[in-house]
C-alpha cells in the first residue's frame, strides 16, 4: 500500500526488528495488545535478523561475543561453526513466527511527525500510521561511520568500512590497514591476518584488552557509564567502549605473533598508504575502517529532539523532550541483553502513557511486570 494520504490507527507502531525491537514486540503481546490492531512493527530489511542478517560469512556463532535469547524463548542447540548471520537469523523469523509478532518488511520509515492531539504520524515507504506512542528500535547499522583524514579521496586503493566487510579472502596478498579499537577491528584483524603480505593495526587510543570473567557488577558499572552520557543528552559511546575488548585465546595467540602490536592514529593518508607527523609511513593496498557506527534516527529530526550536546536525552527509554517516543537498543541497552530489557522498559513506560491517556487500569499496566 503506498498510498500516504491513507493514514492507519494504532496506539503503538515500533520501528525495527532486531532484538529490541522483537523485545519490545513481545512485551506488547504479552500484554494484551494486538498485532495490526493495536500495534505494528515496521522493520527496514528484507527478512528477519535484524543486523545480524548483514554480517560477514566468517563470523560464525561461535564467535559472537555475549548474544543473548530474546524473552519467552531461548537459543538452542545452534552450531558454532555456521555463519552467525544464518543462525540468528533463522532464530528471529522462528520468534517472530512463535509469538505471531507479525513484522511488516521490507518497510522503509521516512519520518515522524507530531500529527496533533496528543498523536504521531509515522510516515513509511508504505503509508501512514498515527500513533500515541513510538518505540524506535533502528540500532545502528545503517549510519556507518566513516571518520574523515587529510589525503583521503587521494588513496589509490580501496577503502571500505566494516558495513562491506566480504570476508577475508578479499585480502589475500594485500597490505592492510585496519582502523578501530573495537571487537570488529580485532575479529577482521585476526582473519586478514592469515592470507595478507602485511596488517598494520591503528586506533585513537590505546585498546584495552579485558582478562578474566565479566561479572554483573563489572556489566553494571559498564553500562552506568554509557546510560550518564545519554542521560545528559551527550551521544552515546558503546558499552565496549568501557568494557573493553575480552581476550579469547585466538587473540592471545595474535597478540604473541605481533598482530595486535597497535600504531597510533595516523595524520594523513597518501596516495599509496598512511603517513604521521613523525615522518613514519606505511605502504597499504586497503584501508578497513572499523570505525563504528552511529544511531539510525534521522527519521526522527521532524521532532526536534536533540539536545545541545549532539544527543537524544532519555529517562529510562523515554525521551524527555517528547515522552511519546521511547528509544530502545540505545546508548546503555544497545547490547543484546541491555536490548531486551529495554524492550520490557519501554513497554512497561508506553502503557503508563496510554493509562494516562485513555484509563487503563493499573493492572494492565502490570501486566508487563
Amino acid at each position: 500500500m503506498n498510498d500516504m494520504a491513507v493514514v492507519r490507527t494504532v496506539d503503538v507502531v515500533v520501528v525495527g526488528a532486531g532484538q529490541a525491537g522483537l523485545s519490545a514486540a513481545y512485551h506488547l503481546r504479552r500484554a494484551g495488545h494486538e498485532p495490526d490492531r493495536d500495534f505494528v512493527v515496521l522493520d527496514h530489511a528484507p527478512r528477519p535478523g535484524g543486523a545480524w542478517q548483514h554480517r560477514w560469512p566468517t563470523l560464525t556463532y561461535g564467535k559472537v561475543h555475549g548474544m543473548h535469547a530474546l524473552p519467552g524463548m531461548p537459543l538452542t542447540g545452534a552450531d558454532d561453526a555456521r555463519p552467525s548471520s544464518e543462525v540468528i537469523g533463522g532464530y528471529f523469523a522462528a520468534y517472530e513466527a512463535e509469538f505471531g509478532l507479525r513484522v511488516r518488511r521490507p518497510v522503509t520509515v521516512r519520518a515522524v511527525r507530531d500529527g496533533g492531539a496528543g498523536r504521531l504520524l509515522v510516515e513509511t515507504s508504505e503509508g501512514v500510521w498515527s500513533a500515541r506512542a513510538l518505540i524506535n528500535a533502528t540500532g545502528t547499522w545503517k549510519r556507518p561511520f566513516l571518520p574523515r583524514y587529510p589525503g583521503q579521496e587521494l588513496f589509490e586503493g580501496r577503502q571500505l568500512h566494516t558495513a562491506r566487510y566480504p570476508g577475508p579472502d578479499a585480502f589475500a596478498g594485500l597490505r592492510v590497514v585496519v582502523v578501530g579499537g573495537g571487537t570488529s577491528a580485532v575479529q577482521h584483524l585476526l582473519e586478514i591476518a592469515e592470507v595478507a603480505s602485511a596488517t598494520t593495526w591503528v586506533t585513537r587510543r590505546p585498546p584495552l584488552f579485558r582478562e578474566g570473567p565479566f561479572d554483573e557488577a563489572r556489566g553494571r558499572d559498564a553500562v552506568a557509564l554509557v546510560e550518564e552520557r545519554v542521560r545528559r543528552g551527550l551521544p552515546p559511546r558503546s558499552v565496549v567502549s568501557v568494557t573493553g575488548l575480552p581476550m579469547t585465546a585466538a587473540m592471545e595467540r595474535a597478540r604473541e605473533a605481533g598482530v595486535l602490536d597497535r600504531l597510533p592514529m595516523f595524520d594523513r593518508v597518501t596516495p599509496d598508504g598512511v603517513a604521521w607527523a613523525d615522518g613514519r609511513t606505511v605502504s597499504a593496498d586497503v584501508i578497513l575502517w572499523a570505525t563504528g557506527f552511529r544511531a539510525a534516527l534521522d527519521h526522527l529530526a521532524p521532532l526536534r529532539l536533540r539536545e545541545p550536546g549532539g544527543g537524544i536525552r532519555v529517562d529510562g527509554t523515554r525521551v524527555v523532550r517528547d515522552p511519546r517516543v521511547h528509544l530502545v537498543g540505545y546508548g546503555p541497552s544497545a547490547s543484546t541483553i541491555g536490548a531486551n530489557r529495554a524492550g520490557r522498559s519501554a513497554v512497561r513506560e508506553v502503557r503508563e502513557l496510554l493509562a494516562g491517556a485513555d484509563g487503563v487500569s493499573a493492572r494492565m499496566v502490570a501486566a508487563v511486570g
